[in-house]
């Protein structure tokens, strides 16, 4: 899929494509999923009509009744190289409303994950090798500001923000600001 045509899928139009094809996978009727998944025939048939905003527990209970993770309903086409800066990306908020969810990445299946929390100071850029074939690198800046990603393609995020990138080839890490934190998870598939 190309890179204009990702932008321009809505959260809600992923959500409603994937519930149907989910559906179909199963070969069940609007009206049987919304039993299974104890939902409103209406909101199920909005939700596939690419309209609606489902809270946190109806995408569960969907999820459930699919027999699929949620991640599965709501994520994005993957790409290279993804940004996700703090205020974006598409929140399910619970219906209590002091709870959301922002789903960031998906884990392939027969992938393996370590995950490392960062410590960097401003000063040399941090190149690293590349890693074996396939490998992932998934990073959330906690605190402070860096330059990393693809060593000809680096990224500048803040507190908050996100960004996943192929580390089979050169990368890099750089702080801009001292004290600089963040998460990183290494997938190897």
């Amino acid at each position: 899929m190309s890179e204009s045509l990702m932008q321009n899928i809505t959260p809600i139009g992923l959500l409603s494509a994937a519930i149907r094809r989910e559906r179909e996978r199963l070969n069940l009727s609007v009206t049987e999923l919304a039993k299974r998944a104890g939902i409103a025939k209406s909101t199920l048939s909005q939700l596939e009509a690419g309209s609606g905003n489902p809270s946190l527990e109806t995408l569960w209970a969907l999820a459930m009744a699919l027999d699929v993770p949620v991640s599965r309903l709501i994520s994005q086409p993957s790409r290279q190289v993804q940004v996700i800066r703090a205020h974006e990306g598409t929140a399910a908020v619970s219906e209590q409303g002091n709870y959301a969810a922002t789903l960031l990445a998906t884990c392939p299946p027969g992938a393996q994950r370590d995950i490392y929390r960062l410590r960097v100071q401003p000063g040399e850029v941090k190149l690293s090798r590349p890693h074996p074939p396939g490998t992932v690198e998934h990073v959330i800046i906690s605190s402070g500001r860096a330059r990393l990603g693809p060593a000809d393609q680096p990224q500048v995020l803040s507190a908050g923000d996100y960004i996943s990138y192929s580390a089979d080839r050169e990368h890099v890490f750089e702080a801009l600001e001292p004290e600089t934190t963040a998460v990183m998870l290494i997938e190897q598939g």
